[in-house]
Order: C-alpha cells, then structure tokens, then sequence
C-alpha cells in the first residue's frame, strides 16, 4: 500500500493525474485480514478506498465490480493486480495513450522471464489458439490496462454472467494502444492461479467467445463416421472372399473410438448448456457487503 500510496502522489506532482486521484483496492471474499488492513489504510489515508464483496466471485468478476463501482467518478481507471507484479513505472505511458485519445491501453508483458517455463509456453500456446479461433485479444495481456469511462460504459451494457475480461474489451472496438513492460518477481503470497484455474480460465475464454469447438466436434463426428464406413466396408469384403477373421479385435476398436467421440461431443454440448442454464438466471455478478 506505501508503495502506492507514493507512486499515487509522484504522478499528481508530476501533473499526470488530477489531485482528487485515488487508490481502489478490491476484496475478493477474502477469509484473512485484508479488509481490516484496507479500512485502517483508508482512516489513515483520504486518497484510498476499499470495497469488500460478500463472498468469493473470481478473479474477473471482483476486477469488474472494481470498475463498475467507480466509473462514474473517474475519467479514467487502470486496473491491475495487488501484488504489484505488474510495473507501475509503465502508468505515465498508459496515462501518455490516454491523453492521445485512446479509451483503451493494454499494458503487454515484454518479457516473461520472471514465469516459470511450463507457464510461458503454455500461454504462449493459449494466444495462439484464441487468434486462431477468431477471439479478438492482445498477445501477452493480462489484466493491466487503462480504461477511459467511455469503454467502462460500454463495458456495463455487458451483461454476461461468464466473464472474459481480455476478450472483452477489444471487441469494444474503441481506440486502443498497448505499453510493453517487465513483469516483476512475485515479492510477497502466492499465485491464486495453479494450473487448474489456468485451464479452467483458459477454457471459460474459448467457450465464452467462440462456438468453434462445436463445429469441431461435429467434424470430429464426421470423421468416426468415415473411419467406420470404412473399417465396415472392409469387413464386408473379408466375408465376401470367405476368410475367417475373428473380428474381436477391429469391433472394440470401432466401439470405443466412436464411443469416446460421442462422449467428447456430448461433453461440448453440455458445457455450452451450462453456460446457458447460469446466464438465463439472472443472478447478481457479485454483492457488496462493505465500502470504505
């Protein structure tokens, strides 16, 4: 919080920000003293505020109940996560694009030394896909970014329950620049994100975005279908020309191939369907419980 609360007060010197400026900080339900150190810190400090959510919303939804609770009060917010990874040294940059006219500016992480191997390529891979399947998103972003309030306006008229920040907001389709910075060493906790949340995020992205998996799925039914046809046709001729195969062998092949590709279909289409079941309720993103 110091280290912001001096960052905070060097950009209103330098006349980058205005002097009403402040720090957000944004409780995820969390079950340990976080709270009582942001309400103490906003008794001691005018310039920060806290909000607190009644219970555990993820990742994406507390960073848009973060946004939504201020936008009316600033012209501008940038987003990013507590444990200051992300360089803060890249601010009057994005505050740069900012005053140049862009609504929206992507802090991009120029170099991921600071991530363990499996992690760079496997988010290099992720990238990768997403272009690939049509989702619009800036190689190498996470959720450090500039936003004006003209996009966090068009960002409330989103109503979705399954939240995908980064594809989100470039297809607002506002004027947009990207900052390249050097992700730091995590200095304090521990990353919230181990490999199944990765993958679980990984796979809310692609499915909240693209309906492409279906259309592989049905083209993964097509071809179980040709290797059948084919596997039966020769089948046919084996009887036909009189040879005797005990057939064991080929029939579970064929069963739990087709099997397996039907399972991997229905799975899509149940997927796709819970997505539905959880938008059509209409339940709040997240709950407020405390602001200071």
């Amino acid at each position: 919080m110091q280290t912001l609360d001096a960052f905070l007060i060097s950009l209103k010197r330098d006349g980058l920000i205005q002097d009403n400026s402040f720090v957000f900080y944004v409780d995820d339900g969390s079950r340990d003293n976080t709270w009582q150190m942001i309400e103490k810190h906003s008794i001691q400090n005018p310039h920060s505020r806290g909000l607190k959510l009644a219970g555990n919303v993820g990742h994406q939804n507390a960073l848009l109940a973060g946004m939504l609770e201020i936008r009316g009060e600033v012209d501008c917010l940038i987003s990013m996560d507590a444990d200051l990874q992300d360089d803060i040294q890249a601010i009057p940059a994005m505050l740069g694009r900012y005053a140049e006219g862009c609504e929206v500016v992507y802090g991009i992480r120029g170099d991921r030394a600071s991530d363990t191997f499996f992690k760079r390529h496997t988010a290099g891979l992720f990238y990768g896909l997403m272009r690939r399947i049509g989702v619009r998103m800036v190689s190498q972003h996470a959720d450090y970014r500039l936003v004006s309030r003209i996009a966090l306006d068009a960002l409330a008229q989103y109503g979705e329950t399954n939240l995908f920040l980064r594809g989100i907001f470039p297809s607002i389709g506002f004027p947009s620049a990207a900052v390249a910075y050097e992700r730091q060493k995590r200095q304090h906790g521990k990353s919230k994100y181990p490999l199944r949340r990765m993958l679980a995020f990984a796979w809310q992205g692609i499915t909240s975005f693209s309906s492409l998996p279906l259309r592989l799925a049905g083209l993964c039914s097509l071809l179980a279908f040709l290797v059948a046809l084919v596997q039966s046709f020769l089948a046919l001729l084996v009887w036909v020309r009189g040879e005797t195969v005990s057939g064991w062998t080929s029939l579970m092949i064929a069963v739990l191939f087709l099997g397996s590709v039907q399972l991997f279909c229905l799975t899509l289409i149940g997927e796709y369907l819970a997505k539905i079941y959880t938008e059509v309720k209409r339940r709040p993103r997240y709950i407020v419980e405390k602001k200071c």
